[in-house]
């Protein structure tokens, strides 16, 4: 017995034929508008440099005049400088924490950010003098990043050993000592870089997520006209240490974000990212002989045994060759440079 097919009436046939060709429409004008909408971020990979298994490296800072990578293990209390020609590493015991490091205008030192104060070090003897004791009654506090300004004066900030909010402050520090108080309340004190021209600070306090803007004075250290520059999305991860490049663009290392960033200061936009094989970012530095190497340092503390399986390089560093170039970073002292 011949069965009739059982048809649709005509409305329904063309609402089943029009819903695929709806969505695809859709799908095409959704994607348009992303297009339009989002920023184009360029991709990049960092490679393993040097594995080590530091607790929490930082402080990444490269001498351009002996082409070594200046850099600490802040709870491992070693200060490291490392050399991309031999790929040898060469480690100081520290006495205490040591939250940063700085190359010196006096050959064969530097300066270095210890729990109790700051200090001029011979890097071949290890030997300490000291330069100020800024915070040496405040045995709860650590130092934790720094910099020099154009001038070559220190900028140094702390943290409160707990991370306790609003506890720490931002000095700075002349190579005779003088300390003054910049900022205050801060939790997590982080990256401080300057543009070229001398004009502008730009700072981190790690938990706000935020990039402050200073206009900045090199003649008398002044910082005036606080402003938000760029808000570091949380999904992201939390900005922590950064440098800039010859275009005055930010390079940001997320902890908790696997990647370092790259924003453009001026409108707050997410140019590029590194991602590192190391899910706590610390902090990085452009190197090389032509300034065109990011060298990125890394933790291997705050994980899960997830995520050290995922990441077994952490404490590591890291590097990639980018198509922008930074700067030479200022030296401690009065040569600056």
């Amino acid at each position: 017995m011949n069965q009739k097919t059982k048809m649709l009436p005509l409305s329904k046939q063309h609402t089943i034929f029009m819903k695929p060709l709806l969505y695809l429409f859709l799908f095409i004008a959704i994607s348009s508008c992303k297009t339009k909408i989002l920023p184009q971020v360029k991709q990049y990979e960092a490679s393993l440099e040097y594995e080590t298994k530091s607790q929490l490296g930082e402080g990444a800072f490269w001498n351009h005049k002996t082409q070594e990578l200046y850099w600490v293990d802040i709870e491992g209390m070693q200060l490291h400088i490392y050399s991309p020609q031999t790929k040898t590493n060469r480690s100081l015991e520290m006495p205490s924490r040591i939250g940063t490091v700085v190359p010196s205008a006096v050959n064969a030192k530097a300066v270095v950010a210890l729990q109790d104060g700051i200090y001029n070090i011979d890097v071949h003897s290890g030997d300490l003098e000291l330069v100020s004791e800024i915070e040496r009654d405040i045995p709860s506090n650590r130092f934790n990043d720094g910099k020099c300004d154009p001038s070559g004066r220190l900028w140094v900030g702390s943290m409160a050993l707990d991370q306790k909010q609003y506890e720490a402050n931002l000095y700075m520090v002349t190579e005779n000592g003088e300390a003054t108080l910049k900022k205050d309340s801060v939790t997590i004190s982080n990256g401080i870089v300057w543009t070229k021209d001398k004009s502008t600070m730009y700072y981190i306090d790690t938990p706000t997520l935020e990039i402050k803007a200073y206009d900045y004075d090199d003649a008398t250290g002044a910082i005036t006209n606080e402003r938000v520059a760029v808000t570091v999305n949380e999904s992201l991860g939390f900005p922590d240490g950064m440098t800039i490049d010859a275009n005055d663009m930010l390079w940001v290392a997320l902890w908790n974000g696997n990647a370092v960033v790259n924003y453009n200061p001026k409108s707050g936009k997410l140019l590029s990212k590194v991602e590192v094989p190391a899910h706590n970012v610390t902090s990085c530095a452009f190197g090389g002989p032509n300034l065109d190497v990011l060298y990125i340092t890394s933790s291997s503390l705050d994980m899960t045994e997830d995520e050290k399986e995922q990441y077994p390089f952490a404490g590591s560093l890291f590097k990639v060759k980018l198509d922008v170039k930074g700067v030479k970073g200022d030296f401690f002292g009065s040569a600056g440079k």
